[in-house]
């Protein structure tokens, strides 16, 4: 029998795609599965940003950009360290209660259990960007350098480059980092050829931008009124698994020491690369069931499960618009040697990247985005092991952050029509709009379709702001600015 070249070559093309398909299947690891306590080098090689390229079209230059980014990886909160230490207090005594009950079940209780402590006991303060926080956004800044060297080229100035954060010291931190990555070898400070930047936070009480959900009174009505039931949808998922534990461990646990031990995990996992403790107590598929069951959470609670959760940013959105409309305008005008702002640079929370990236319509797919548009519910993100798109740790990791690059395309100089562009990068890898079809956005399209119908929700309406400030608590606003040397004070 003979065989053509042509069907030879089909086969064995089909034979290396089918090999390198099986070989790109990687093992199971929890730390993938944390949702938004998820690191980002776990969520990026998850999404196999390396391997992912978009070109842009031939005479287009970048010439702004806006980031928002969530702080990097933390340590547990004061009010966790609290529930960690309960939890040491509580397994010690479920631990002695089964060696009393069933000493002949004692030796299948896991050895670490016997006289584990949390790493954090003692502790008074939590919460702070750890070392690996800082080196998230330090690596981050260097390949956003790297990527738009276009924008970056510019000496430092607080106006073309300017750098805002939370109030809260984590999110101010993270920005040093960037900062402190970006700005390198641009100095006269130390052996890196350090400079010193400003880092600008709005007070908690005023930050419409970066810190809406702590303003809005609608939201927080609606968060704390959601809460319960959400963990009824969490319970036959907790109880099952609360059971399987306690055939398989012989400890008498209770649903909530499986939320603190699945917390631990967590911090365990991200924090300190441990995987066979807190971990280890359950199989994979109860570690997929708890991550659905903290995505639906982060759905209902902060994403598309109720409008109200990403309206409240719009003041975001269309303070990013701005800036890309003033850039415009600047280049149109061809100011001296490009002194307009290149950049924007902000520093927040999951609170901040979760309801922005639901304004852009990312994470859904066609059906669901013309749902939203007709501003119908969407159904909850199902259950393992079905696929989904709404998974925390991609959407937001540690250090997950949201890119609008706005494209100059054509040139004057040689009598070429100019047109702008933007370009959504999530953990930068660029995504298509579902409003545009594309992941090279038209700006007027995207003005159309992205912007204009969201800038009707204002902002004082939809959150009750007025009915609210006599709640408020008014802090006067502390202009704030950190040194290359001062995020680990």
């Amino acid at each position: 029998m003979k065989i053509s070249i042509r069907s030879l070559t089909v086969l064995c093309i089909s034979f290396l795609c089918l090999f390198s398909a099986d070989a790109t299947v990687k093992p199971f690891d929890v730390r993938r599965h944390l949702c938004t306590v998820t690191r980002y080098d776990m969520s990026r090689d998850t999404s196999n940003v390396a391997s992912f390229s978009s070109a842009i079209p031939d005479g287009c230059e970048a010439i702004h950009l806006n980031l928002v980014a969530r702080h990097g990886t933390r340590s547990p909160t004061k009010r966790r360290i609290k529930e960690l230490d309960k939890l040491a207090t509580r397994l010690a005594a479920l631990v002695e209660e089964a060696n009393r009950e069933c000493s002949s079940e004692a030796p299948k209780i896991p050895g670490w259990i016997q006289k584990w402590e949390s790493p954090w006991k003692g502790r008074v303060k939590g919460g702070e960007l750890t070392d690996m926080g800082e080196q998230e956004l330090y690596r981050l800044a260097l390949r956003v350098k790297d990527r738009f060297p276009d924008i970056f080229n510019r000496d430092y100035h607080p106006d073309i480059y300017p750098i805002k954060a939370t109030q809260v010291p984590r999110a101010a931190a993270s920005a040093v980092a960037f900062g402190t990555g970006l700005f390198s070898g641009k100095g006269t400070l130390g052996p890196g050829q350090n400079r010193a930047f400003s880092v600008v936070s709005e007070s908690l009480a005023s930050d419409v931008l970066l810190r809406f959900n702590k303003i809005c009174t609608t939201y927080k009505d609606y968060k704390e009124s959601e809460k319960p039931e959400v963990e009824e949808l969490k319970a036959p998922i907790i109880e099952d698994i609360t059971s399987a534990l306690i055939s398989r461990h012989h400890l008498n646990f209770k649903r909530q020491d499986i939320a603190s031990l699945w917390f631990l995990c967590k911090q365990q996992a991200s924090l300190l690369n441990i995987t066979d403790q807190a971990c280890g107590l359950f199989n994979e598929t109860e570690i997929l069931l708890l991550e659905w069951t903290d995505d639906l959470e982060v759905f209902l609670l902060k994403g598309y499960g109720k409008s109200i959760n990403y309206w409240m940013g719009v003041p975001l959105l269309r303070d990013i618009f701005q800036t890309m409309q003033e850039a415009i305008q600047a280049n149109e005008e061809n100011q001296p040697g490009g002194m307009y702002e290149r950049a924007q640079l902000q520093f927040a929370h999951a609170e901040t990247i979760i309801p922005f990236g639901c304004l852009l319509g990312l994470f859904l797919d066609r059906d669901e985005y013309e749902k939203i548009q007709r501003a119908e519910p969407l159904d909850l993100p199902p259950k393992p092991p079905q696929k989904r798109n709404w998974r925390g740790s991609l959407i937001s990791p540690f250090a997950g952050n949201n890119m609008l690059v706005l494209y100059q395309c054509g040139s004057r100089q040689t009598d070429q029509n100019i047109s702008y562009h933007i370009q959504v990068l999530h953990n930068e890898v660029p995504v298509s709009l579902l409003a545009c079809g594309t992941d090279f956005c038209p700006f007027e399209v995207f003005k159309e379709r992205v912007v204009d119908p969201l800038l009707k929700h204002k902002f004082d309406s939809i959150c009750d702001v007025k009915n609210a400030v006599r709640d408020v608590v008014v802090e006067v606003p502390k202009p704030c600015s950190w040194s290359v040397n001062s995020y680990n004070s």
